[in-house]
């Protein structure tokens, strides 16, 4: 339960302050051209709102509505979420947005994607600077990678340590390695001290990320890390630094063949109705090797001292310098996912698409604030990028439609506009009631 609150309040926080931001740009260049805002909203308020305020001689009513799905502002003489037809049947006022030039309402309408792509690179900017950037190099990983059966069929063999994808280095373990190890033709590896060239087949990045076990992983050795006090493992002798050695008399050469031989007892237990597996566990203690009965629910054993002997390279940034590094990781972010969404039109992407569930269960489960504000950046890139995607309801249909009047010289009717508003809501939220139908699948099976 306190996992589900941490993550919930940081969810909430978190797109609160990116519905801040985006609507705050659409208000920021409104006003900076006179056209009259009515409403600036955090979540929606059909019906009713939870709190509003309106300052005196102001046009704004400012409000926190109770449908936490996004927040608006309701621009005058504009076509939007309220659906204010009526107000279009009025003869247009100097206020209204439908009286501005057409680059005065593009820029209104760009507003809300541009100050979220300028908040994420404000945030990436501001985390180099505060804590900069550390990451221990795959070439200082000296026990290499632990390969799936799919990837070692294709060449790769456990102990390698990636190189190169292609001609470009890889620097540091994560999906931007991944996705290039995935679009490469050729990886380099260095193999018992000599590179090799392993050559890629056509495979789906979308594919190996969901393999269970990873296409490719950190090798761990099989080294004891520590043990609890007390508990059954203590008891019987093991201690850290001890080696494991063999399962069920089934030998294991590192952690990850461990592990995954572990959530297999695990998992057998589970469709068998039981509590927990009971299996042999060999271990080696200065040199002499014993056996010790174990039970999956008494195992508390954590792995992998190797981690704490690689050496943590670290980039320490000035104020001026994290801007333009900022800008740098703001920029490849994005091109990561928009490389991706390619993966969204496939039958395995849309089962892969998530609500609210999966978007809360990226925020860490204990409170650690550079998590948060690079999982903050992150959702604001996407935010940023879907918004303006031509899609009617979205900034970027009124984009779209914005452009065509640029280039033809006459604008959509009104009626049109409204149809196609009507067409745009229906479509977001029958994506949203499927990103949320999955999250609850996932959750119930």
């Amino acid at each position: 339960m306190e996992t589900f609150l941490i993550r919930a309040l940081q969810l909430i926080m978190s797109l609160s302050l990116l519905v801040i931001i985006h609507e705050g740009g659409h208000f920021l260049f409104s006003r900076l051209f006179k056209v009259r805002v009515e409403k600036f909203y955090i979540f929606f308020d059909p019906w009713f709102s939870l709190f509003k305020f309106k300052p005196k001689n102001s046009d704004t009513e400012y409000g926190v509505g109770w449908v936490p799905l996004g927040g608006y502002v309701k621009i005058s003489g504009m076509i939007d979420e309220s659906m204010d037809t009526e107000q279009m049947k009025q003869p247009a006022q100097p206020w209204e947005f439908r009286s501005k030039p057409a680059w005065q309402r593009l820029l209104i309408m760009i507003g809300g994607v541009l100050m979220n792509f300028l908040l994420a690179i404000f945030i990436y900017s501001m985390i180099l600077f505060h804590w900069g950037d550390s990451y221990i190099s795959l070439q200082d990983m000296t026990y290499g990678m632990k390969f799936n059966e799919r990837a070692q069929e294709i060449g790769f063999r456990d102990g390698d340590i990636l190189l190169r994808a292609d001609e470009q280095p890889l620097e540091r373990f994560g999906m931007d390695m991944l996705r290039n190890v995935a679009e490469a033709r050729t990886v380099t590896v260095l193999r018992d001290g000599k590179e090799t060239e392993i050559y890629m087949p056509e495979i789906s990045l979308l594919d190996i990320a969901k393999e269970e076990p990873m296409f490719l992983d950190i090798l761990r050795p099989n080294v004891v890390d520590s043990v609890i006090a007390g508990g059954p493992l203590a008891i019987a002798g093991v201690q850290k630094g001890d080696s494991i050695l063999a399962v069920n008399n089934m030998p294991v050469g590192s952690w990850n063949e461990f592990t995954e031989k572990l959530e297999g007892f695990r998992s057998d237990a589970e469709t068998n109705g039981a509590e927990y597996a009971e299996f042999s566990l060999v271990y080696s203690h200065q040199g002499m090797r014993d056996t010790v009965a174990v039970r999956t629910d008494s195992l508390f054993m954590v792995r992998a001292t190797s981690m704490l002997d690689y050496k943590v390279t670290t980039r320490h940034f000035n104020f001026f310098e994290s801007f333009p590094a900022g800008v740098k990781l703001g920029v490849n972010t994005l091109k990561g996912y928009v490389n991706d969404m390619k993966y969204v039109f496939t039958k395995e992407g849309a089962k892969s698409v998530g609500g609210f569930g999966t978007i809360g269960s990226i925020f860490p489960k204990v409170w650690d604030w550079h998590r948060f504000w690079e999982m903050t950046a992150f959702l604001s890139i996407i935010l940023a990028f879907m918004n303006i995607l031509p899609i009617p309801a979205l900034d970027g249909g009124h984009v779209l439609f914005l452009l065509y009047e640029i280039v033809a010289r006459r604008k959509p009717s009104d009626k049109f506009m409204e149809y196609a508003q009507m067409v745009g809501m229906f479509l977001l939220f029958a994506l949203l009631i499927w990103a949320n139908f999955n999250d609850i699948m996932r959750f119930v099976f």
